[in-house]
């Protein structure tokens, strides 16, 4: 239940949902009360704020600073280590679909970098983590295994963690299979920061791997960047997501685990 509180509540914290509720309440001023001037206020601060939020150099200008803490993994740098463990993210399941379409937004990226760090990893293992939807048949875990083996990895290689429902149960499970060798942590680059306070917490020493990365430092046209579009407005909820979740996290997480 505090499961499904958190995540209703959290989502309505989210800026569409928040916006909306906004212009509902300028709507209600405007047309039930003789509040006219705050309703046009509060009108104005949400068309404001839906515009700011969905072009590129304000979006990403939030979400650059999340995604920035931890360089994308470099092979020759590192020891080869015996787990890659990718966290799991948004998905579905529909049998008629080809597999990776079943792994939604932050969830393809996510497998296929673990798999790139898999490959230069000989005799290694992939641990998938994620439990079931309320109303899906199949776990986050075991989809992201599908789509691991429709791209060449053995059955045999892969770990599936399919109870754990949030990152902090991730990490404990993990912590609870492999104890203290050495593992690589594949997520989103915006969801690295705070999965990595999680796993540290249990006396782990995660390599941090990146992927998903979604602020635009690179080129756009001129009309990209000046244009509201949808995906910069997705850009910015990540940023407020990530930001409430590390809120969440510094008032609720215990002390770190000592050895």
């Amino acid at each position: 239940m505090l499961f499904i509180l958190k995540k209703t509540f959290g989502g309505l914290l989210l800026p569409l949902p928040f916006i909306l509720v906004i212009m509902a309440i300028a709507l209600v001023l405007l047309w039930m009360t003789r509040w006219q001037k705050t309703g046009k206020v509060f009108f104005l601060l949400s068309w404001l704020l839906l515009l700011l939020l969905s072009v590129q150099p304000v979006a990403d200008s939030l979400l650059r600073p999340i995604e920035s803490g931890y360089p994308t993994y470099q092979i020759a740098a590192h020891a080869p280590v015996k787990f890659v463990v990718v966290l799991g993210g948004g998905y579905t399941f529909n049998p008629d679909w080809a597999p990776s379409s079943n792994l939604i937004s932050n969830s393809l990226p996510r497998v296929t970098e673990g798999i790139r760090i898999y490959r230069a990893n000989p005799g290694s293992k992939m641990i998938f983590t994620g439990a079931q939807a309320m109303t899906n048949p199949v776990s986050s875990a075991a989809v992201a295994g599908k789509v691991a083996q429709s791209l060449g990895v053995p059955e045999s290689d892969i770990i599936l963690l399919d109870k754990p429902k949030d990152t902090h149960q991730e990490a404990q499970e993990v912590k609870a299979l492999i104890a203290d060798q050495p593992f690589v942590l594949v997520t989103s680059a915006n969801h690295l920061p705070r999965a990595m306070v999680f796993f540290r917490q249990q006396g782990l020493h995660p390599i941090p791997a990146p992927a998903n990365q979604l602020a635009i430092d690179s080129p756009l046209n001129p009309w990209e960047r000046a244009l509201p579009q949808a995906l910069f407005l997705s850009h910015s909820e990540r940023a407020w997501y990530e930001t409430l979740g590390r809120l969440w996290q510094w008032m609720t997480l215990p002390a770190p685990v000592t050895k």
